[in-house]
């Protein structure tokens, strides 16, 4: 069984037309059918209840785990993990730095019809000096989960060997290496999947039509995990990653 991830940066769900339209970014996600799906720049402040994006969005999943970074009282700003199946051991992990916007990462179990997979939801800062913080706090979360893994979302992270890069690959062997910001002329890896094990990844690519909903355009990955639990299961003890028995 071949299961399909996305990572999307929706920008408050705003095309090149400056207007806020949930619904075009609804009918991308569908033209993909994702099984896991992280969404970044959750917009519901000023909406409504709803027309609130994290209302919306949870109307078209199962099982959803909300970041809300920012609440006001008119709604709220963050990211979100979707998934097909039920998710366990959900959990929101602070990697808010002081006087920068308050980031979270998003963890979870998800039950495939193919066994466990640990997902990781992210969306990092914009200084390199928080990222590398953040990384550094992403990388401990990568090694405390157990079995085949992907981390995605918005990493923010444009430099060659970036701290994202430097903290995350030796830990993650494969990755999309796709460029999707900006929309119109992408020329930035900023949204990625990271996988482990190297088998978990296969084909994967971008959408260009997103542009006409987002400034980012989102990445697609075909996963296959029965053939990355068999990659995991026949490693040597010692050096492995995860528990012997997944």
């Amino acid at each position: 069984m071949i299961i399909r991830a996305m990572t999307w940066n929706i920008h408050s769900a705003i095309g090149p037309d400056g207007r806020s339209d949930i619904q075009r970014v609804i009918a991308l996600i569908r033209r993909h059918r994702p099984d896991i799906l992280a969404v970044q720049e959750v917009e519901a402040r000023n909406r409504g209840v709803q027309e609130s994006p994290f209302v919306v969005l949870k109307e078209h999943f199962g099982h959803t785990v909300d970041a809300e970074t920012i609440r006001s009282a008119d709604g709220a700003y963050g990211h979100m993990l979707l998934s097909r199946w039920p998710m366990e051991d959900e959990a929101l992990h602070d990697l808010s730095v002081d006087g920068r916007e308050p980031r979270t990462a998003i963890s979870a179990r998800v039950r495939t019809p193919s066994g466990m997979l640990s997902v990781i939801a992210a969306h990092l800062g914009l200084k390199r000096h928080e990222r590398r913080t953040q990384a550094s706090r992403l990388a401990k979360l990568v090694r405390s989960m157990p079995g085949p893994l992907i981390v995605m979302g918005d990493f923010n992270d444009w430099t060659w060997r970036g701290p994202v890069w430097r903290s995350l690959s030796p830990l993650l062997p494969a990755r999309t290496r796709h460029r999707t910001f900006p929309a119109r002329f992408p020329v930035l890896r900023l949204d990625e999947i990271f996988c482990r094990p190297a088998g978990l990844l296969g084909q994967n690519w971008r959408d260009g039509s997103a542009r006409a909903a987002s400034d980012h355009l989102p990445v697609i990955a075909e996963l296959h995990l029965a053939d990355s639990v068999r990659e995991v299961s026949s490693r040597p003890r010692e050096p492995a990653l995860v528990p012997e028995e997944v």
